[in-house]
Order: C-alpha cells, then sequence, then structure tokens
C-alpha cells in the first residue's frame, strides 16, 4: 500500500470514529502528517509505510508539539524491518507510541484495544499491579507459589507487582491461576511530556523579533520546528498557532494549513508578516503586520484581533 493511500486509510478510521480530521499536509519538512481531535483528545499524526524511517529529530519534534498543544503524538505504520507489524501489538520508537492502521480500527471502530506491546527481548503484556498483589495477599498465596505456577521468580513476581511488564505466557498461567483477569489493554493514546530544555537555534530576524514582542506582551510563547507555524502562544484564556512569514508567496500556503489545523483544534492561528499586507485574514487565520503588533501592549489586544479578523470569510 501506497503512503497516500496509508494516509487516507488512517483519515477515514478516525472520521468514522468521530473525530475530526485534518486534511493530509502536503508541505515539506513537516514533522507530522494529521491533526485530528474527538473531544478533549488531540491527536498529531505522522504515517510511515516503514517505521524504521522515523528518525530522532522528527520524534522529538513531534514531542515537543504535542506537549505544547496538550496533544498525543502517534505514529501509524505498516511495516519495519523485521516485517508486517501485527494487529493487537503497540509498538514504539523514541517514547511514540505506533501502531497499524488495523490496530486503530479495532480499537476505535470495533472496542477492541490492543493487550500486547513490543519492546526488546520480545512481547509484554501489562497486568492490573494493584489487583495481583491485592488478590494474592487475599487468598494467602505466597510469592514462591505463585512464581512456581507461572515459570517465573520470586523477584519476577514482585517486579510485576511494581508494574513491570510480563511475558505474555506467564501472564496467561498467572490469569487462568488465579481465575479472573488482571490483564491490562493498552492504550496507545497515552503520552507523558517530557522535561527537556529546548535546544537553541538560530531564528530569522522577523521570527525572533515576533516572539520576543508576543513574549513582552505577556504571551508563553513556545517555539516550535518542522511544523506549518513557528510557535504557539498562550496566555492565561487562549492559546494561538502562530506563523510567521517575510515571504507574501508562502503566506496563503501556510495560512490554509494553519487554519486547518486550528479549526480542527478549536484555537485561533495568526500568520505575522512583515508589511501590511493586502488582506486582514486568509481563511480562518488572521494576518497582522509588524506594525500592528509593536503598537500592541496587552495580550487582550492580540487575541481580539485575530478573533475578530479569523471570524471573516
Amino acid at each position: 500500500m501506497g503512503r497516500n493511500e496509508l494516509i487516507n486509510t488512517t483519515r477515514a478510521i478516525l472520521a468514522k470514529a468521530g473525530f475530526d480530521v485534518s486534511a493530509a499536509l502536503a508541505m515539506r519538512g513537516i514533522c507530522f502528517d494529521v491533526v485530528a481531535r474527538l473531544d478533549q483528545k488531540v491527536l498529531i499524526i505522522k504515517v510511515l509505510s516503514n517505521i524504521d524511517a522515523l528518525s530522532k529529530d522528527n520524534a522529538e519534534e513531534m514531542k515537543a508539539l504535542a506537549e505544547a498543544l496538550s496533544a498525543v503524538p502517534i505514529v501509524i505504520g505498516e511495516r519495519s524491518s523485521s516485517g508486517a507489524l501485527e494487529p493487537g501489538i503497540v509498538y514504539s520508537r523514541f517514547n511514540i507510541s505506533i501502531v497499524s492502521n488495523e490496530t486503530l480500527a479495532d480499537l476505535l471502530l470495533e472496542d477492541a484495544p490492543p493487550f500486547i506491546f513490543a519492546a526488546p527481548g520480545g512481547l509484554y503484556v501489562r497486568m492490573d499491579s494493584e489487583l495481583l498483589k491485592a488478590v494474592r495477599e487475599e487468598r494467602g498465596i505466597s510469592l514462591g507459589a505463585l512464581a512456581e505456577t507461572a515459570g517465573v521468580s520470586r523477584r519476577t513476581i514482585q517486579m510485576y507487582e511494581a508494574g513491570m511488564g510480563a511475558m505474555i505466557d506467564a501472564a496467561l498461567r498467572i490469569e487462568e491461576y488465579l481465575g479472573l483477569p488482571v490483564i491490562d489493554p493498552i492504550d496507545p493514546f497515552t503520552f507523558r511530556s517530557e522535561d527537556r530544555a529546548l535546544e537553541p537555534r538560530e531564528v530569522p530576524s522577523l521570527e525572533s523579533y515576533a516572539l520576543q514582542q508576543l513574549s513582552a506582551m505577556g504571551f508563553s510563547v513556545r517555539p516550535v520546528t518542522k511544523s506549518p507555524f513557528e510557535a504557539v502562544a498562550r496566555d492565561g484564556q487562549s492559546m494561538m498557532l502562530t506563523g510567521l512569514s517575510p515571504d507574501d508567496e508562502k503566506v496563503v500556503q501556510r495560512a490554509m494549513v494553519a487554519s486547518d489545523i486550528s479549526n480542527i483544534m478549536g484555537r485561533f492561528s495568526v500568520i505575522i508578516v512583515e508589511k501590511k499586507h493586502d488582506r486582514d485574514n486568509i481563511d480562518s487565520t488572521a494576518v497582522v503586520s509588524h506594525q500592528e503588533l509593536e503598537k500592541m501592549e496587552e495580550p487582550s489586544e492580540l487575541t481580539d484581533l485575530v478573533a475578530s479578523r479569523g471570524t471573516k470569510k
């Protein structure tokens, strides 16, 4: 299956499951292909025929963007160098969950979540560690007795009860012995934010000025790269996707993409240009010039302007 077909399949599954789904991005150098939202769940999605093509740099940008947008990064793939991705298994690269479209469809459309995750050394499952320990102690089952049943050591049972993943055969033996389900489903839509220092990077004069101006006005500004926008700006009440462009030829393309993404997320988008543009908005993205920005002092001045311009069609 070609990559475009894979992307369209992913988008169709998400849409059928009730997600609002963006168009597939057609811009080079972008770290994701699709944005999808259902209620408060926002997904930043990369679709790859071969998941080995996911680079560390791209993964880090996906995670940084997901943190800025309170979203979840996820990769949809078809195969790796080891072969086709198996249905019902959650893979991982650089702490980003990876599933096949078949697994995605089972989870979202059939309410059949995956129970197995791949990790170095093989395939594993997660057990309800609190339930496992509580039932074992309530029934007076010793660590040794449960370990003998599962075919593992006493120390391993203690590690299961502390939350460590278990080999599938051992977990199934424990479930059969206890007579109750202790294997938990895997949720590929979980993402643990990482405290990473932002890498210093050289920025063009327009971007540097605009981001400094936004910060001086009271916005919390999170620069992002490999994205249709350069930063995510927040104040106490709103969040904006902020793009910057000194090149008029790129304004329309970038603004249209930003509009699609911001509409999916229920956020504002603004593109800041060096000189006053002949349009105040492109689709739902407000266009604001340097001169307008430098006259503003409060965040509300910008958010009100962006809101008024972004509603024009």
